[in-house]
């Protein structure tokens, strides 16, 4: 083939020796890779006529879209709405999940107080991944406008309603600009007119934390929601004469080119293996794991503050201090992935989608994150036939390996 690619176009990767996650299915094909860009072969084989700078042997492995977690409280000692350094949180956090092949994630914070969030939402900058961490998509807030009967870990006493409607949103929450989603009850007075001003937004709503019944549930989607916080989990179960919030997996009362998606929590704990077989079954391309994980996360058992209250971890684990009362995952998103494919049934593809393409689309970034397609960013994870995690890519550019994984040239 002709000359390589530095003629000024940019530094041209060609991972090789790998199989891809493309459209649903694992293939093998090399993965072209240029100024933190996918690219097309068939342009630089045929219009550019270049070949690739630097080969790299991936020794068979996968290549699948790097992993975004849109429901994440905290990890590794930090949590985001206790710490009121949110910028050291947010780095120690997001560099430890490259780890774990997240290369994208939204800090989530439970129900608070105005002014702890007029204090930290601004520190929670919109930015893309790097060597230093995954990037931040914008934060997740989750609460304080939920049921004071489903607030499973949420502090009861700041739990809120907008009784006049968008201001006590704005009051409560003050700049929206770093925010890209809001967990809410949607039997809650004035829910329809928040959830249409929110959406005009661009910040996607999800259903939670709630005792609404379905058609409550179905008339908040008909308004723009479009997501249901870790399903089963802090809202009333699903019960043949109303299906509550769980009936919009199947509703036919939606608008046809609204897809619903739904959180889930594949940690062993939280939702048993029968009810994600459920839900899998009934709805599979609307699948999202979540972790929903807790400072805790990579810590070993002990009481630690969450929120404005305390919990106390045991073995895999965490509770509400003096409860039994779940405060959280500790799970990270890479194991949940292994646990959904495996309790499941459903492949590595569809697992590895669940925390991948899904919420990308459920955040309408889907053209640039989530997939492996041509001119998609090329955030990226390799990982065994086990879905372990080897490498994690962003950008390009190799930020975390595993110790018997050497990021190696063939050329």
């Amino acid at each position: 083939m002709a000359p390589s690619s530095r003629t000024g176009a940019g530094y041209l990767y060609q991972y090789t020796n790998c199989r891809i996650l493309r459209n649903g299915k694992i293939i093998r094909e090399d993965l072209w890779v240029r100024s933190g860009v996918i690219m097309n072969p068939e342009i630089l084989f045929y219009v550019e006529k270049v070949s690739a700078d630097q080969k790299i042997d991936c020794k068979n492995l996968i290549i699948a879209p790097g992993f975004i977690d849109v429901q994440i409280n905290g990890g590794f000692g930090f949590d985001f709405s206790t710490d009121t350094n949110i910028e050291k949180s947010l780095q120690k956090v997001a560099f430890g999940i490259l780890a774990h092949g997240v290369t994208s994630f939204c800090p989530t914070i439970i129900t608070s107080t105005p002014n702890f969030y007029h204090k930290i939402l601004p520190g929670i900058k919109k930015c893309s991944g790097s060597e230093m961490g995954a990037g931040v998509l914008g934060a997740h807030l989750e609460g304080p406008f939920i049921s004071p009967d489903r607030n499973g870990a949420h502090p009861k006493q700041c739990i809120k309603s907008y009784d006049n409607g968008f201001v006590d949103v704005l009051d409560m929450y003050g700049d929206l600009s770093n925010v890209a989603l809001v967990t809410l009850a949607p039997e809650k007075q004035n829910s329809l007119q928040v959830v249409e001003e929110l959406c005009k937004r661009g910040i996607v709503v999800s259903l939670g934390h709630s005792s609404a019944n379905l058609l409550e549930g179905e008339e908040a989607v008909r308004s723009g929601a479009k997501f249901i916080t870790h399903l089963f989990n802090a809202m009333l179960p699903f019960h043949h004469r109303d299906p509550h919030l769980v009936g919009l997996l199947t509703s036919e009362k939606l608008p046809r080119n609204r897809q619903v998606f739904y959180g889930i929590i594949a940690d062993g704990i939280h939702t048993h293996p029968a009810a994600l077989r459920i839900a899998h079954r009934v709805h599979p391309k609307g699948t999202v794991l979540v972790t929903d994980a807790i400072q805790a996360m990579g810590l070993p058992d002990g009481t630690y503050p969450f929120g404005e209250q305390t919990i106390v971890v045991e073995g895999k684990y965490s509770y509400i201090k003096d409860t039994k009362t779940l405060a959280g995952s500790m799970a990270t998103l890479d194991t949940c992935v292994r646990l959904f494919a495996k309790q499941t049934g459903c492949g590595p593809e569809l697992a590895l989608e669940a925390a991948s393409l899904h919420p990308a689309q459920l955040l309408g970034i889907e053209d640039r994150k989530g997939t492996l397609n041509f001119d998609s960013d090329a955030d990226f994870v390799l990982l065994d036939d086990d879905l372990n995690v080897k490498a994690t890519y962003i950008a390009g550019k190799c930020v975390y390996q595993y110790k018997d994984y050497v990021h190696s040239p063939t050329n």
